[in-house]
């Protein structure tokens, strides 16, 4: 006999039999809802918002809050003492350390190869294994003669650094100085003064300058730019762009160190993003072995907290907790800097004024990278954080900065003086800075330039990249290294520590208490077998969490019975609507009302992957405070599961998760954190995580999100910790599933079955809990398949299959 559902309202329906393959084939007939009212122990939901759309921007609002916050924080990082300049420096070095992780040079640190270098005495610069290098170009007479050579270097593993050297042949260098171009500039506008400062006036000065090549910004790799192709990978391996660039900069001024001694002194200056480039190298190389004197910023120093509206590769993980830019100069003290606030560069790429501004219904573009422009600051938000650095270093050791005043112009003259000057030159003459040459120009217009250094440039740190992709395995093994798989009871007791890590480093989360979930509901609609209701429950700080719960009609919550639950998760772009049954959405197989119709009690979540560069922003933002767009997902699915657990007609122990594509994402991500749930069912994503998000092989260009529109994939130094099988370790031991379809272009089969086979190991082969573990494989896309899945909620959460 059918039951009556009892939530308050009694609604009468006939039983309907049907086939489990009809069940797969046949689409749900649903309509509104034809009742009216709130469930028991809610509020009725009245809003009209869209409440997708609104989920999403109340994200936006709550992450634009919590970088506000980060900032006011900041100084919980720190423990200054002022009382000397030893004192200081001592002080600060956890910070500086923290600097160098940030930046992922601590990540090839060990392995710089300073042995790389060679100098000939005679002049000629530096040689790598005595390679021959172009031959030098001399102009100029007399005590104006300058020699500009072409050098490369070793940096680390096959990665080199290629500069110009700009030599006075006429007069004793006096200082050495690494003038770093704006990634707008090649080295040759350095060199000879277009569009920033002239290396041929300070060696006119009497330095030897330095001038590195760096990856230009307006060349495109596929649909994005080279700058983003390498910082993508990069930053999936823990490391950045940044970080590669600053390499260069500081094994050279190390080998120079070498060089050198005490005897000269080495500063580094830069302009635009070049200047944050010499800010970073100074404020790191503090080591007597590799010690920057002085450092000379212009058109670049002011407040960062817009760092997610700048290039990707510009992104640095968790940086706006700890840093601004006053942080980063602070570092420097009590060495030499000079801030000039210039004219920066203006580089905008898809151009973003405000995330909640962008169109959000854009359908895919032929420019896949992530929008970003670089920072012009005011004169108002300079002196701001000029202000804020006072403050920061104060008495004697404040007077390490000089502001120089330029009008507004790229390296003056009285900035360049002001510069020299903290390097020990004092005999400047009074032309040096006059007359801006034009003689390298026309070596350019013959492709001097890109034989010089372009293609190697990308190349080189390309396949650094996929070596470390190579090695990241290994990595990760040694990072499970205190993980005990001997027996279930070790393995319980020390994989917590692995799921903190999870949370805290890697998914990152806001330590933000729950607020009351404050449960509003309305009817939404109903079909022959089942009911369904929109639900609204407040999260935290404006957040909070929407889906739709579909009961089947013959439940009788009088009898005390509690059903099994399974959370079905929507994908990219996704919403609950489509993951119930709107008929178009095929994929989904109207997956959460057929385990309805099965007797389960389904909820369908709105989890915040949706609007295009609305949400792709978010986990710019997010990542720019430590934190990801699972940082708002989790809390939310914490919430969610919480409310259900308890409801009287839900069995708290039998919550299970079960999402496809972006939800199978999801599936990795968040049952690990979200203790609430009994089982996960990763459909259409599992795959080798790290290996999708970094290879750069023909092949695997194929299925990886490189060069997609995806830019916000990239989770820091998922490399070095967890790829997929990782992931699922923190699940273990509860029961573990992957729905993969043969045909589905997230990844090949081999590579599927490879890291499947890692969990395999870990629950049968270790644990001997196999029967927890299954991949069900079917000849299919990307979409649910609903039948191993189906049996393996079946038999987990102990509740028959329906009879044929």
């Amino acid at each position: 006999m059918q039951r009556a559902l009892i939530i308050g309202f009694v609604v009468a329906s006939s039983l309907v039999i049907v086939s489990a393959q009809e069940e797969l084939t046949g689409w749900p007939k649903l309509s509104a809802a034809s009742f009216s009212g709130s469930l028991p122990g809610t509020d009725l939901l009245v809003t009209a918002e869209d409440l997708s759309l609104d989920l999403v921007l109340a994200n936006d609002r709550f992450l634009d809050r919590r970088i506000v916050e980060a900032t006011e924080k900041r100084a919980g990082f720190w423990n200054r003492d002022l009382s000397s300049s030893e004192a200081y420096r001592r002080s600060i070095a956890p910070n500086r350390t923290r600097l160098i992780e940030i930046l992922g040079l601590d990540r090839d640190w060990r392995d710089l190869d300073i042995d790389g270098f060679r100098y000939d005495p005679a002049g000629s610069g530096f040689r790598y294994h005595s390679r021959n290098l172009n031959p030098a170009i001399s102009y100029g007479e007399g005590k104006d003669e300058i020699e500009v050579r072409e050098i490369t270097w070793e940096v680390f593993g096959g990665v080199r650094g290629r500069a110009l050297m700009v030599t006075p042949r006429s007069r004793a260098v006096v200082a050495e100085v690494i003038a770093i171009p704006d990634t707008s500039q090649s080295v040759y506008d350095v060199v000879d003064g277009g569009g920033g400062p002239s290396a041929v006036g300070l060696a006119r000065a009497g330095c030897r300058v330095f001038v590195p090549t760096r990856i230009p910004r307006d060349i495109k790799r596929h649909t994005i730019t080279e700058r983003e192709w390498l910082q993508r990978p990069s930053f999936e391996l823990g490391r950045t762009l940044t970080g590669y660039e600053l390499h260069k900069v500081l094994s050279l001024v190390e080998g120079r160190r070498k060089v050198l001694g005490d005897s000269k002194k080495i500063g580094v200056m830069g302009w635009g993003d070049g200047g944050t480039l010499a800010l970073f190298a100074a404020a790191v190389a503090d080591d007597p072995e590799m010690r920057i004197d002085s450092a000379c910023v212009s058109g670049s120093f002011g407040p960062r907290e817009e760092l997610w509206q700048e290039p990707a590769d510009h992104q640095l993980c968790d940086f706006l907790s700890e840093f601004g830019d006053a942080e980063v100069a602070s570092l420097i003290a009590p060495r030499r800097l000079v801030i000039e606030p210039a004219r920066g560069s203006d580089f905008r790429y898809r151009t973003v004024e405000g995330s909640r501004e962008l169109d959000i219904s854009r359908e895919r573009s032929e420019e896949r990278g992530k929008p970003g422009r670089s920072t012009i600051h005011t004169g108002d938000e300079v002196a701001a954080e000029l202000n804020r650095l006072d403050r920061l270093v104060e008495g004697d050791l404040s007077s390490f900065v000089t502001v120089s005043e330029s009008g507004g112009s790229v390296f003056s003259k009285d900035t360049l003086v002001t510069f020299l000057n903290n390097l020990g030159v004092e005999d400047i003459p009074s032309k040096s800075f006059d007359g801006m040459i034009d003689r390298l120009r026309p070596r350019r217009e013959h492709g001097v330039e890109s034989d010089f250094a372009r293609g190697q440039d990308v190349s080189e740190i390309e396949a650094r990249n996929q070596a470390m992709l190579t090695q990241s395995e290994s990595d990760r093994a040694e990072f499970f290294a205190n993980l005990k798989t001997n027996t279930l009871e070790g393995f319980e007791e020390t994989v917590e520590s692995y799921r903190d890590y999870f949370r805290s480093k890697v998914v990152g989360d806001f330590g933000i208490p729950l607020a009351e979930p404050n449960p509003r509901s309305r009817p939404y609609q109903e079909s022959d077998k089942t009911i369904s209701y929109e639900v609204v429950l407040d999260v935290f700080d404006g957040v909070f969490a929407y889906g739709i719960l579909t009961l089947p009609k013959d439940l009788d919550v009088s009898s005390g019975e509690k059903l099994p639950l399974v959370v079905c998760q929507h994908g990219l772009e996704g919403t609950p609507q489509q993951v119930i049954g709107e008929e178009k959405y095929k994929a989904y197989k109207a997956f959460s009302t057929r385990l309805a119709e099965r007797g389960f009690i389904t909820f369908a979540p709105q989890n915040g992957y949706k609007y295009y560069d609305l949400f792709r922003l978010q986990q710019s933002k997010a990542q720019s405070i430590g934190k990801t767009l699972f940082s708002i997902i989790v809390p939310q699915h914490q919430q969610i599961t919480n409310w259900l657990a308890d409801q009287p007609f839900v069995d708290a122990d039998r919550i299970a998760f079960y999402g496809l594509s972006y939800g199978g994402k999801s599936a990795m991500r968040i049952p690990p954190l979200v203790d609430n749930y009994c089982l996960s069912i990763c459909s259409a994503d599992f795959n080798d995580w790290v290996w999708k998000n970094s290879a750069t092989d023909e092949r695997a260009l194929r299925y990886s999100y490189v060069d997609t529109l995806e830019y916000e994939m990239f989770e820091w130094n998922l490399g070095g910790t967890f790829s997929y099988s990782e992931m699922a370790t923190l699940i273990c031991p509860r029961p573990f599933m992957v729905e993969r379809g043969h045909f589905d272009g997230v990844g090949p089969d081999d590579r599927v079955a490879y890291e499947f086979a890692k969990v395999r190991h870990l629950y049968q082969g270790k644990l001997g809990i196999g029967d927890r573990c299954e991949i069900e494989w079917f000849p299919g896309p990307h979409t649910i398949n609903g039948v191993g899945t189906f049996r393996f909620l079946h038999q987990h959460l102990d509740w028959p299959e329906p009879e044929d």
